[in-house]
């Protein structure tokens, strides 16, 4: 059954909460892409998973496409198609690992452009975006405008992602914050196309374990950088020495990667948290709900280690399944 709060639960914003609820009653599609850049960190491969079983589980029929193509534009592992497929796998088999529904189709972006009517589509939108428009898009590859006036196949890539959403006739795009200028760059031109205007959904981005600052300067958790993500194929021992390094300033909840992980992470996955601790320090102290721990962290009712403790008892439980997949596979 559709629902409204179960599709806007953990996401930073609908585009639109009205559009959403118009779709009820019709048979609706969806679609999420990724771009394979080597071991998934936790916000693909923790974040999203749960994310698309409760899309899947109210009747959606969602696809996860796995962009090859995009990734050789962005210049992901070398630009080598071969690692960034294997890169790929690892996506698909680390997710179904931590318990992906099998009713959630993959498809690569290697099929989608071996049929001549995606060139023609693509031809179609280029023709209805402007440069300064795809000037504006250039955020969701994570480049800059100099970057892409040295590389003209930095401007190919929001057109792809554009004619990827009109190709597979989707109702709904899923992402992050950063593909935001993507999915309205598609809203955009939908009338020009005579195409349907598709659903937004995006979520938060995960900040970098060493911090971000102001919202101004947002850092986000990204592999290019060892000790700010979490890996899904870390170790105990990696986890933790990562998390003790962590940002997480007492008593600060913005801006906090530490407490992140557990709204968007831990506790959609687990349900309830406990943290443990000495008896002289309080004890063990249990929460049903991300904003219970939320209201005591900035009280500085639990100290900054306790936290991070708590956190990496959780994500290494979490992470397990898929980690025994990924380090199986490298062996």
């Amino acid at each position: 059954m559709l629902s409204l709060e179960t599709f806007s639960r953990n996401m930073a914003e609908i585009i639109t909460p009205e559009e959403f609820n118009s779709l009820s009653g019709k048979k609706i599609t969806a679609y999420c892409g990724f771009e394979p850049s080597g071991i998934p960190h936790i916000a693909i491969g923790l974040l999203w998973p749960k994310k698309f079983n409760e899309v899947s589980g109210m009747g959606i029929d969602l696809t996860i496409l796995l962009a090859d193509w995009h990734a050789m534009i962005n210049d992901k592992l070398g630009g080598d198609l071969d690692a960034i497929r294997k890169s790929g796998e690892q996506i698909r088999k680390s997710m179904l690992a931590v318990g992906l529904s099998d009713k959630i189709k993959f498809t690569w972006a290697k099929d989608l452009v071996s049929d001549p009517d995606y060139w023609e589509l693509f031809l179609r939108v280029a023709k209805a975006s402007s440069l300064t428009r795809l000037r504006r898009s250039l955020p969701i590859m994570g480049r800059t405008e100099d970057e892409a006036d040295k590389d003209f196949s930095k401007y190919i890539y929001p057109i792809m992602q554009v004619t990827d959403i009109f190709y597979l006739d989707v109702d709904i795009a899923l992402g992050g914050m950063d593909q935001r200028h993507a999915h309205m760059l598609a809203r955009d031109v939908a009338d020009k196309l005579k195409k349907k205007k598709v659903v937004c959904a995006h979520a938060p981005l995960m900040g970098s374990l060493k911090g971000s600052g102001r919202m101004d300067t947002f850092v986000k958790m990204s592999k290019s950088d060892p000790g700010a993500a979490i890996l899904m194929s870390d170790s105990l021992q990696q986890i933790s020495e990562k998390m003790k390094k962590a940002f997480c300033p007492m008593k600060q909840n913005e801006n906090n990667p530490v407490l992140d992980i557990f709204h968007y992470i831990i506790f959609p996955w687990n349900g309830t948290v406990t943290i443990e601790r000495p008896t002289g320090k309080g004890g063990d102290i249990s929460f049903g709900a991300f904003s219970e721990l939320e209201k005591e962290y900035s009280e500085g009712n639990i100290h900054p280690m306790d936290l991070k403790e708590a956190a990496t008892i959780s994500l290494d439980k979490l992470i397990g399944p898929a980690r025994k997949v990924l380090l199986t596979e490298s062996g």
